[in-house]
């Protein structure tokens, strides 16, 4: 169980600013990045297969080999403790029977719902077309990336949501296949030097309709 820097949900949510600077001096152990990303995988996803990869990059050669792809965002390469590559897997399903099955394991699935399951996802997660995969898989990735937002606050750092970046060569840049892993998102994260600006949200009655 974590012990959070920052138990305040109100605080961890609501006072969530994106930050571009970041105290260089303050590293993240890649022991507590592990625990802050096991964290953010209790994130909900379809038929619970977990798309989000992450690809952490925390060294000086890692953070070269990304800056070309990150053009306006070079302040956040430099000065964060780390560069959270998130990408969404076209093939999830190839580790349903490993969580079906560690399900079971543990006592949280019966087998024979496991085994319904399983001949329920892999037939239909092995013929879904690109576009109605990669929709599922960039959803629930996105899910991740938010909840890990919110995680790293709680151990008292900061981030920033970057999608400015080159897409198309970010995967093979990484050592990922590229047909296989989409790039979703960019999230810094460090300790704050400066404080983020606040910023306006559309009030709820003007996005919402009741039926």
């Amino acid at each position: 169980m974590s012990e959070f820097i920052n138990n305040d949900f109100a605080d961890v949510v609501l006072n969530r600013r994106s930050i571009r600077l970041y105290d260089e001096k303050v590293k993240i152990s890649r022991e507590e990045m592990l625990q802050m990303l096991n964290e953010a995988n209790e994130a909900p996803s379809s038929v619970n297969l977990q798309p989000w990869r992450y690809v952490v990059v925390d060294t000086a050669e890692g953070k070269e080999a990304l800056r070309p792809l990150v053009r306006f965002n070079q302040v956040q390469l430099d000065t964060a403790a780390a560069m959270i590559v998130i990408f969404a897997d076209r093939k999830p399903h190839e580790y349903a029977e490993e969580i079906y099955g560690q399900a079971v394991k543990e006592g949280k699935m019966p087998q024979d719902v496991s085994e319904r399951q399983l001949a329920m996802i892999m037939p239909r997660y092995g013929s879904l077309p690109e576009r109605d995969m990669d929709a599922i898989v960039i959803r629930d990735a996105s899910l991740a990336a938010m909840q890990l937002m919110l995680v790293a606050r709680a151990h008292g750092y900061d981030t920033n949501a970057i999608g400015g970046f080159d897409a198309e060569p970010m995967a093979a840049t990484l050592d990922l296949d590229p047909d296989r892993y989409l790039p979703v998102l960019i999230l810094s994260v460090g300790k704050a030097k400066e404080a983020g600006h606040d910023s306006v949200r559309l009030p709820a009655d003007k996005i919402t309709t009741f039926k």
